[in-house]
């Protein structure tokens, strides 16, 4: 039976918190791959190992816990449950011979190799180096490769448990990161397009259940914006499960604004009222922060002063985790996560509409308050609240659901 064993780093600096970490790992990995035939996942003495029921579910297994946060890397590999030093050595040794998929490429192009041991248990009769260089040196006496330290063609490793012992032949990069879950709950501005999505996922990489809030002016203009942004939750679940999203029309508020406010200030006003209303939607979703994909100067509205007067009408922080990014480093990690492509579709976004030729980029809160007070503000943040849907999603799950905002 093949075994996956799962190391984590930066939960190892958890302290006395490292067994709740584990925890909330163990059950992320747990759903993950709640539909596949896994046999158990538990945690052993610094690592997690997830049992695999059929060798036809690695590749599967192999992608969906590549997105897991909180995994530094993982290995596909056996165990026995005999930690005699001939044993190990028959077993890893036999597997080189016939186990294409435990060595993860065509035996017939490895022509150099290293073990590498630790021991989880220090009573064990041998030390790591005793170790590496006794089950080296069998392997090379039947296969007669050489040993390269440095950049073998395969990495051997071996780790020593007090009731057993697990061997793996390659390692593959986990996303590092927390455990969903482990952070609080925010809630993300979603637009649609290339630079919000990446906001999120930096906040899931540090632990956070990231809620979405996206602003859409259909019937106004398509609802393009709105398909997007539904796509663009569903691939950002595949990283942390479960994720919830509010869709809140905000045309009829824009052309309010459009009537009664000078044209320099309208995205300004545009930009408070949907952090007053994300604020609300966030509270009723447990958030403690909210979250935005902006970047200082990317665009008129996002310089400094802007986004001062943008913060204050908001109790709770405003994370900007793209904040000192360019666009060329936000889309090349878009890219990586699979939501560019999405992102580039045209639409039409509501943060277009009816927006200026010349933004103010230095608005002043004494002019945005006057303009402020000529409106409904209450009952506009009111209405775009308590007609938001709520749509859920989850991985591995079904089809999301509307639902109206609660």
């Amino acid at each position: 039976m093949y075994s996956v064993i799962i190391r984590y780093q930066e939960i190892a600096l958890k302290g006395q918190n490292r067994p709740w970490f584990v925890e909330r790992l163990v059950r992320n990995i747990q759903e993950v791959t709640a539909d596949l035939d896994i046999v158990r996942v538990r945690a052993l003495m610094g690592r997690i190992v997830l049992t695999i029921g059929s060798i036809d579910q690695w590749s599967q297994v192999r992608e969906r816990i590549g997105r897991i946060f909180g995994i530094a890397n993982f290995s596909l590999g056996k165990e026995t449950r005999t930690r005699e030093i001939d044993n190990i050595s028959e077993a890893i040794v036999g597997d080189l011979r016939s186990d294409s998929a435990l060595v993860g490429h065509d035996p017939r192009t490895i022509t150099s190799f290293r073990v590498r041991a630790s021991r989880a248990d220090k009573t064990f009769a041998y030390t790591s180096p005793e170790l590496e260089k006794e089950i080296g040196g069998r392997i090379r006496l039947a296969k007669g490769w050489k040993v390269d330290l440095t950049q073998p063609s395969l990495d051997i490793r071996i780790e020593v448990l007090p009731d057993r012992v697990f061997y793996s032949l390659q390692k593959h990069l986990g996303s590092g990161g927390l455990p969903s879950g482990t952070s609080g709950t925010v809630m993300c501005l979603l637009s649609g397009g290339i630079d919000s999505p990446v906001a999120a996922y930096r906040l899931m990489k540090r632990g956070c259940r990231v809620r979405f809030v996206h602003f859409h002016a259909y019937p106004i203009l398509s609802h393009v914006s709105q398909e997007k942004v539904h796509e663009l939750a569903g691939l950002l679940t595949k990283y942390q499960l479960s994720s919830r999203l509010y869709v809140v029309a905000f045309g009829e508020v824009q052309q309010r604004i459009v009537l009664s406010a000078p044209p320099p200030l309208r995205v300004i006003l545009y930009r408070r009222l949907m952090m007053r209303i994300a604020e609300r939607l966030g509270r009723k979703s447990g958030a403690k922060a909210l979250v935005t994909g902006e970047s200082v100067g990317q665009v008129a509205s996002q310089t400094i002063e802007n986004l001062a007067v943008v913060d204050e009408v908001t109790t709770l922080p405003v994370l900007r985790p793209l904040v000192g990014s360019d666009k060329q480093e936000i889309t090349d990690e878009a890219r990586k996560l699979g939501t560019y492509s999405v992102s580039i579709i045209p639409d039409e976004d509501c943060c277009t509409l009816f927006t200026p030729k010349h933004p103010a980029t230095k608005a002043r809160r004494v002019d945005l308050e006057h303009a402020e007070a000529d409106l409904p503000m209450k009952e506009m943040i009111e209405t775009a609240v308590t007609s938001a849907e709520r749509h859920d999603f989850s991985f591995p799950g079904a089809t999301p659901v509307a639902l109206a905002a609660q």
